[in-house]
């Protein structure tokens, strides 16, 4: 099924299809893509206190002189990379932002390993709002969480080469750039130390791929984001699929 133009309805529209993807995300990651001691739990916390986020007492990076323990049912990055358009690399530095968000946790302490953010039109609609997710999402990365990012609507002014090349203009410095025909993005960061990224544009009409969503520095498992978002369009209301469907 193509990426849909969701700009032709209206923003309620596409938060009723938001919610109704992450729960088949959750679904699907809770069913056998992620190993027996992780599970996924769609959360909100509300902006600015984030209690559970603060109060962590460690990160997820490498305590052992940067040899990360293997991640039984996941894969390892250096045998089977991401298969992504660009990937890069940069240090990070510790520091505190506000956020709210939904995680993916480990069973033994029920502590947050990774975060899936998809974004929403009003994420980008004025600075306030893209600077508050922004924020968020490079208070998850300073914390050693790792993040898959999924932007399916139009670049704004506020994000004119698309929302990756702006997180990561705070993260390290210029991105790679991307193209303009491909104005969507898929973005996976792996938290480290240090910060890796798996990127793949992504374009209304296209087929989504799987993206990786790390579990551990270098262990990652694949979200099959396509066939969950296949899922999730069944039950948009027919009005909204009609139009949807007549742009292509």
């Amino acid at each position: 099924m193509p990426i849909h133009d969701w700009s032709r309805v209206f923003d309620g529209a596409f938060h009723a299809f938001h919610h109704s993807w992450i729960t088949f995300i959750q679904e699907s990651l809770n069913n056998g893509i992620l190993p027996p001691d992780y599970y996924a739990m769609a959360e909100q916390v509300a902006r600015p206190t984030v209690p559970d986020i603060l109060t962590l007492q460690t990160r997820n990076g490498p305590e052992n002189g940067g040899i990360e323990t293997p991640v039984t049912g996941a894969t390892a990055v250096a045998i089977a990379p991401p298969r992504v358009s660009s990937r890069g690399r940069a240090e990070i530095e510790p520091f505190t932002r506000r956020q709210r968000s939904v995680v993916i946790r480990h069973a033994s302490d029920d502590r947050i390993v990774a975060l899936i953010e998809i974004l929403s039109a009003g994420n980008k609609s004025s600075n306030g709002e893209i600077q508050a997710f922004l924020s968020k999402a490079l208070e998850i990365l300073a914390r050693g969480y790792h993040l898959l990012l999924i932007d399916l609507h139009p670049r704004t002014g506020r994000d004119p080469e698309g929302i990756h090349p702006v997180l990561w203009a705070e993260v390290s410095g210029p991105a790679p750039s991307i193209p303009s025909d491909k104005p969507l993005t898929l973005a996976a960061y792996d938290a480290g130390p240090p910060v890796d990224f798996y990127v793949e544009p992504v374009a209304v009409g296209d087929t989504l791929i799987d993206m990786p969503l790390f579990l551990a520095p270098g262990w990652y498992v694949s979200v099959p984001l396509e066939a969950t978002y296949q899922s999730a369009y069944r039950g948009v209301p027919r009005r909204f699929r009609e139009v949807l469907d007549a742009g292509g």
